[in-house]
């Protein structure tokens, strides 16, 4: 079991990255700022105190809080504001991550087409960029039974964060899932709660 400890601030922190959401350019996209002090606090990246016996590099998503938590060392972690499934699309479990890409292509299910036909266009797939639904970057999550079709992924739509709106997926903010892609390794544990 995994408990969030309160750390040196009033929310847990102990280092804030608020200042990390600035416009960047990366792999020749230029990500715009994200409107940051739009976003409630607690969904700014940072690191808090954590306590669990899962081992460092494993990623924790709290569906019910809207965090994901990367695993560090001496019961710290990264935590990161989440946007995940609306209801009847929300899911549970432990999965790997079996690829990462960055700036990945978009390719909605067959069954997400069904109930939204305007996605059609993109059965082959959405090219890269900037309004692409997977954002920056994606971990594609694997089980037992190979692609789950779940993603941690980032998103254009900073406003989603803290919300239940997506078919199931877990989106982060851009900078976020850049920063989470840089600290998460092929095979890494993901459990969601």
């Amino acid at each position: 079991m995994a408990t969030a400890l309160a750390g040196c601030s009033s929310d847990g922190a102990i280092r804030l990255f608020s200042n990390d959401y600035g416009a960047r350019t990366d792999a020749g996209y230029n990500l715009p700022a994200i409107p940051i002090y739009k976003v409630d606090r607690k969904y700014h990246r940072q690191v808090v105190r954590y306590q669990t016996d899962e081992k460092p590099g494993t990623i924790i998503v709290d569906t019910s809080q809207k965090f994901l938590y990367f695993i560090m060392e001496d019961d710290k972690a990264m935590r990161y504001g989440i946007g995940v499934g609306r209801e009847g699309f929300e899911w549970k479990g432990t999965a790997r991550v079996a690829l990462k890409r960055e700036w990945p292509v978009w390719t909605p299910p067959a069954e997400m087409i069904r109930r939204q036909p305007e996605l059609a266009k993109f059965r082959g797939g959405m090219d890269p960029g900037l309004t692409n639904a997977l954002g920056a970057r994606a971990l594609y999550l694997f089980n037992k039974g190979g692609d789950s079709g779940y993603r941690l992924h980032g998103t254009p739509e900073w406003a989603s964060i803290g919300k239940a709106m997506s078919s199931g997926c877990i989106r982060l903010l851009n900078q976020d899932i850049i920063d989470l892609y840089n600290r998460a390794e092929i095979g890494a544990k993901v459990i969601v709660r």
